[in-house]
């Protein structure tokens, strides 16, 4: 039967959740902080779930470090989101294969 409570209890936390914002927020947002603030929450949510998950997805912390930082670098250049996954995840499989080669 707890269960069933613990389902419940989850349903009416997200449905609040989602509801709040629509009921207390009615009009459009004006202020520019609060705008810009809420541009970037998608994004921080995902870099707060993706980023360390990043480090344990490799064999090697080391070759996962270089990966992010390849992506990072390519990413300030301004390159697309299919190179910027490609060299790194190439170059977290080669380190990986370097390290794995050297004890």
């Amino acid at each position: 039967m707890n269960i069933y409570l613990y389902i419940l209890v989850m349903a009416v936390v997200t449905y609040l959740i989602r509801m709040i914002p629509l009921v207390l927020i009615r009009g459009k947002i004006e202020n520019r902080f609060v705008k810009s603030f809420l541009h970037y929450v998608p994004y921080a949510c995902l870099m707060a779930m993706t980023f360390p998950a990043v480090f344990y997805a490799a064999e090697h912390m080391l070759a996962a470090a270089l990966g992010v930082a390849v992506a990072i670098g390519l990413a300030i250049k301004g390159k697309g989101l299919v190179t910027v996954a490609v060299a790194a995840s190439v170059t977290v499989f080669l380190t990986s294969l370097l390290l794995n080669v050297i004890p």
